[in-house]
């Protein structure tokens, strides 16, 4: 069933770009500090479920700030089921995303080789 795969790939996207509105204009947590931006949504085959992953840079505490977005989940989810027309607005499981720290890592290293 390629249809439906595509259209769960138009579901993340579309959630993808929603929360990440929502997290930068509407969100108002304290404790969720630094540039917080949505990699990834993964929602579940029945679209019950969707896994966001986020990555956090300057953040006071990464792990505060992904406390605060799983605090925030309920009205993060208010907010997407208002403009995102689905049946059924998936519940929202924030993960960290750490490919970019990771990316920054590996390319210091190579930095550091070539230096060599």
């Amino acid at each position: 069933m390629p249809t439906n795969e595509n259209r769960l790939n138009r579901i993340n996207e579309e959630l993808k770009k929603e929360i990440s509105n929502i997290i930068s204009f509407e969100l108002k947590n304290p404790d969720a500090t630094g540039l917080i931006s949505v990699t990834k949504v993964k929602v579940t085959p029945d679209l019950k479920y969707a896994k966001v992953y986020v990555s956090i840079l300057n953040a006071k505490s990464d792990e505060k700030t992904m406390e605060a977005l799983k605090k925030s989940a309920g009205f993060i989810r208010s907010l997407i089921a208002k403009t995102v027309n689905l049946r059924i607005t998936p519940e929202l499981v924030f993960e960290k995303d750490d490919s970019l720290e990771y990316g920054m890592k590996i390319d210091s290293i190579l930095k550091d080789l070539k230096k060599q």
